[in-house]
């Protein structure tokens, strides 16, 4: 019983503390409550993954109306891990935003900013935990719409053009989405998941569920900047204010990519998705995203441009592993949704205590500084170790677990394009170290500053223990393994649950 009401709570709190932060209408406020909300989420979704390591799955039924009538939370390992690093990077990023939300927002923005921001945990959370395709968009929007707020709340200009681009595609995909959702409906009759799924395997042969699984996969692959898909994300990451491309690039296109492991594996049988071409589609489209990805990381001189393009890299390792359709394959995939949650976390976090430091993330003003502020600069590099696979971080975890899938799939092909991956994140992180460690310091232009400013000589401890802390877990995790490849395997276990038909 206690386990049914924190996961109403998870979502229940943000959704009252939001309004009332924008009533308050003070920045320290603002502040305060959402790190205490995002604090509160953290502390019941470890509560909460803690029991679901048995398989044990939490039901709750809202206003008591049992399913398919009413709408049910739904919540078991799979969902457990990913609301968690959601909730856990919501914590990390509510400490660091203090200092930071200060000097790249306007300050009669900032309470605004806070409740944006708490409104798009929510809806984040919400798409997790829900068991209900219908309350899964109307979520997806929420977070959507904060996001775009978000996002053009950025100093540079470029930022609402970035954000306007965002919400062009977020909506184009939202709306294939929405449309895949009714097709599935009026061929099923029902919007719970799991009614659903008896509803969908019964109707497989009916062109209108062929439809809805095109609309349902093509409008999350949207939302979830998957190549050829991925127009949105560097802009949008590159110019938003540093706490929302922290926020953004370790949950929400990893909730889009949990939407389609859902959909593919529990909504639609896995029996299915196998009649289909998706599956080659995913390996193949995976292998081009790690490669384009990569080159374009290559020719950026901007550290968050290069990093959302990374990014881009990345999220083709998990789609090539969920192409495998394999346990290994799905387990690469879960754990490298976790790993680059903290990685790429840590590594914006960076970029964002450099813009504090000297008002700009290119290179041409980034040199000399990992000099100037070693403990960043050290930081950074673990992550940056991590990000490549070097043996001992988290990278080296999930990559190693995908080439082990590869390989049983006999994929040889993909095993050569996962190692060249890696060469080439060499190469693009090298430069950024380069840079910052080992060519000479050039004057460095600083604009709209206040005369006398500590704020040029001196890293916010706040901003620097956020960053160690999740660096520190790119080690961490990368040698202690037993968490995450037990919870990793138990999310398997149940999407595959039933299913004999891949080893």
């Amino acid at each position: 019983m206690i386990e049914q009401n924190l996961t109403i709570l998870m979502v229940v709190v943000p959704l009252m503390c939001a309004p009332i932060t924008a009533m308050l209408n003070r920045a320290y406020i603002g502040w305060l409550i959402t790190l205490l909300v995002t604090t509160s989420c953290f502390v019941m979704s470890i509560i909460l993954l803690l029991g679901l390591s048995d398989g044990t799955v939490i039901h709750y039924e809202l206003g008591g109306w049992a399913p398919p009538w009413g709408i049910e939370y739904r919540l078991d390992s799979v969902n457990g891990l990913v609301a968690l690093i959601v909730s856990g990077i919501g914590m990390l990023t509510s400490i660091y935003a203090k200092r930071s939300v200060e000097v790249e927002i306007e300050s009669h923005q900032i309470p605004l900013f806070y409740t944006a921001f708490q409104l798009c945990f929510l809806g984040l959370l919400g798409i997790c935990l829900t068991g209900d395709i219908f309350n899964l968009f109307v979520f997806l929007e929420i977070s959507s719409l904060a996001s775009y707020a978000l996002i053009a709340l950025g100093n540079n200009r470029k930022a609402l053009t970035a954000s306007f681009h965002y919400l062009v595609l977020g909506t184009l995909g939202a709306t294939f989405f929405l449309i895949g959702i009714g097709l599935a409906y009026a061929a099923t009759g029902t919007l719970n998941m799991a009614d659903l799924s008896s509803g969908l395997v019964a109707a497989s042969d009916i062109r209108l569920v062929h439809t809805a699984f095109a609309f349902i996969i093509v409008g999350m692959a949207l939302k979830a900047a998957i190549y050829p898909l991925h127009l949105w994300l560097p802009n949008a990451y590159s110019y938003a204010p540093s706490v929302v491309s922290i926020f953004l690039c370790a949950t929400a296109t990893k909730v889009a990519i949990y939407v389609i492991i859902r959909c593919l594996f529990n909504v639609f049988s896995i029996d299915y998705v196998l009649s289909t071409l998706l599956p080659e589609v995913l390996v193949v489209v995976g292998a081009v995203a790690i490669l384009y990805g990569s080159v374009r990381a290559i020719g950026q001189n901007g550290m968050r441009k290069m990093l959302a393009y990374s990014s881009v890299a990345q999220i083709g390792y998990m789609v090539m592993g969920i192409g495998f359709f394999s346990r290994s394959g799905l387990t690469a995939s879960l754990l490298h949704l976790f790993n680059h949650a903290l990685m790429k976390a840590a590594l914006f976090m960076a970029a964002g205590l450099f813009i504090y430091r000297v008002n700009t993330a290119t290179y041409e003003n980034l040199k000399g500084m990992g000099k100037e502020m070693p403990w960043t600069f050290a930081a950074m590099l673990i992550a940056a170790m991590s990000l490549i696979g070097v043996p001992g971080t988290v990278g080296f975890v999930s990559k190693w677990q995908l080439l082990q899938a590869a390989i049983e799939q006999q994929q040889w092909a993909m095993l050569v394009i996962i190692i060249i991956g890696s060469l080439l994140a060499i190469i693009y992180m090298w430069k950024l170290i380069e840079v910052l460690y080992f060519q000479q310091q050039s004057k460095i232009r600083i604009q709209d500053v206040q005369s006398g400013s500590e704020r040029f000589s001196h890293s916010p401890l706040s901003m620097t223990a956020a960053l160690w802390i999740l660096s520190g877990m790119c080690i961490y995790f990368g040698i202690f393994t037993d968490f995450s490849m037990q919870t990793a395997h138990s999310a398997v276990d149940l999407l595959f649950a039933g299913h004999r038909g891949q080893g």
